[in-house]
């Protein structure tokens, strides 16, 4: 009996995986996902009705309606407002972490070092070695050769060397890091969601008008292909303060320096592959 409850929870918790949905937002918001099952016993525990056993409650998707890059036609027979996307909350709902946050931005940062700043030691500076002036009697300071650190044109003592400044941080961490800066900017309301990205043109006064029909100023666009549409590349190349990217190469630093991140739908489901819950094999 414990194993069957098991596997209507594992069954329960793959369903809150990526679904394109033609339904309204306020109704997409009510269905129910709970396994029928399953009851709801105070709002803080599920009970099994066949075995009496309590579980944590699944949590619920959520549910982001979809805009569109592309003006929408006259005769479109369905609405793109009736459309939503539904989003894994294991990802997109995941609490805000500042630490976790600050560790991946600096790891990000710290691999952007070159680190090839040099200078030359007295013993790297040409000259010779012989001693400046005698030791004693002259009734002025102890002296060496001409590249003393002392002296200018000498060497530099301490100086920077050549060195790697990348630090290491854990799998994990930065994986936690995408989740809670994807949930981040969720909350502020800095994430949009299209269908596909492709730009039927190539004009970047085009493009740059629909950006400012649509307010998106400061936007970054990932995509879940493997290249970057070649419309939107061209016709955004000349345009300030947008960027694009593909969602493999996509980092934490990137979600935190833009203001506005727009995914299209096969990077939502890039993200939740490699970001999501991964099922746990019965043995």
């Amino acid at each position: 009996m414990l194993s069957a409850f098991r596997h209507t929870l594992r069954e329960a918790s793959r369903c809150s995986g990526r679904a394109l949905s033609t339904a309204t937002a306020g109704s997409a918001s009510s269905a129910p996902l709970s396994n029928p099952a399953l009851v709801e016993q105070g709002g803080s525990a599920v009970k099994d009705v066949v075995s009496g056993l309590y579980a944590s409650p699944i949590a619920q998707p959520l549910y982001l309606g979809l805009s569109s890059l592309v003006p929408p036609k006259e005769d479109d027979p369905q609405p793109l407002l009736d459309k939503v996307v539904e989003l894994d909350p294991f990802i997109f709902a995941h609490p805000i972490r500042r630490d976790i946050l600050h560790l991946c931005v600096v790891h990000h940062l710290d691999s952007l070092r070159q680190g090839s700043a040099s200078t030359k030691t007295r013993g790297d500076v040409r000259g010779s070695g012989r001693k400046i002036r005698p030791q004693k009697g002259t009734g002025m300071a102890r002296l060496g050769d001409g590249q003393s650190p002392m002296l200018r044109g000498g060497g530099v003592a301490f100086g920077p060397k050549p060195r790697d400044f990348s630090t290491k941080l854990p799998r994990k961490v930065i994986q936690m890091g995408m989740r809670v800066a994807l949930s981040a900017r969720l909350k502020e309301r800095g994430l949009g969601v299209v269908e596909s990205l492709d730009w039927p043109g190539f004009k970047t006064k085009e493009f740059a008008a629909r950006l400012k029909e649509l307010g998106w100023d400061k936007t970054l666009f990932v995509t879940g292909l493997e290249d970057i549409p070649e419309g939107l590349q061209r016709s955004s190349g000349n345009i300030q303060r947008v960027e694009t990217s593909v969602a493999e190469e996509l980092t934490v630093y990137d979600i935190m320096k833009w203001p506005r991140v727009v995914l299209d739908v096969p990077a939502i489901e890039w993200f939740e592959r490699k970001l999501g819950r991964q099922p746990v094999e019965s043995h």
